[in-house]
């Protein structure tokens, strides 16, 4: 929602737990079943779950490293593809433009959006951050304060390992899909209610 004040915390655990309880999971026969060293969405929690990355992940926008990070973390959830989490130390700050655009997550809470402005060009709301996320479900989503997520189709490559990703496809989710990874994965229109 751009130009709208956040709501108050109240509002926004009404709000999120209105959200909570409309999700509808697609017929389990559309499920493509995990092979070996793959991962399914479908084996992601609801709630999502926050976990250590293990190898080196990278963003690049305009011939530019705007993140590169041995210590992130991601966010894993039933149907979507996974969020990738850069803590700012590891983040090149002065490359990062605040927009008035924020979200909200059911589970994490209002997280708010960034231009990224490298070599004289900008990517639109190409990143987003929770300063203060939800912690009523104790699922330690407070561990991504002031990190930063990317959508990889707005900048030019986001890396795991030496794995250039996918972006997780319909523009609204920030999930990035790697070759390990079985589906349906949200982000199509007839995946809306899911």
């Amino acid at each position: 929602m751009s130009n709208v004040p956040p709501p108050s915390l109240e509002g926004l655990l009404r709000l999120a737990e209105r959200a909570r309880s409309a999700r509808r999971d697609p017929p389990p026969a559309h499920r493509i079943a995990p092979g070996p060293r793959q991962e399914s969405v479908w084996d992601f929690p609801r709630p999502p779950r926050v976990e250590a990355v293990a190898e080196r992940v990278r963003v690049i926008a305009a011939d530019t490293t705007i993140a590169d990070t041995t210590r992130c973390l991601r966010i894993v959830e039933t149907a979507g593809a996974p969020c990738y989490y850069v803590p700012p130390a590891d983040c090149r700050i002065d490359a990062f433009a605040k927009t008035n655009h924020w979200t909200l997550c059911e589970w994490k809470g209002i997280a708010f959006a960034y231009d990224i402005v490298a070599v004289g060009r900008r990517f639109r709301e190409a990143a987003w951050s929770y300063p203060d996320p939800l912690t009523d479900l104790g699922q330690g989503y407070e561990r991504i304060a002031g990190y930063f997520a990317f959508y990889a189709a707005r900048v030019d490559a986001c890396y795991v390992g030496d794995e250039k990703v996918v972006p997780q496809r319909g523009g609204f989710y920030g999930g990035w899909i790697r070759a390990n990874l079985t589906g349906p994965i949200k982000g199509d229109p007839q995946s809306a209610n899911w």
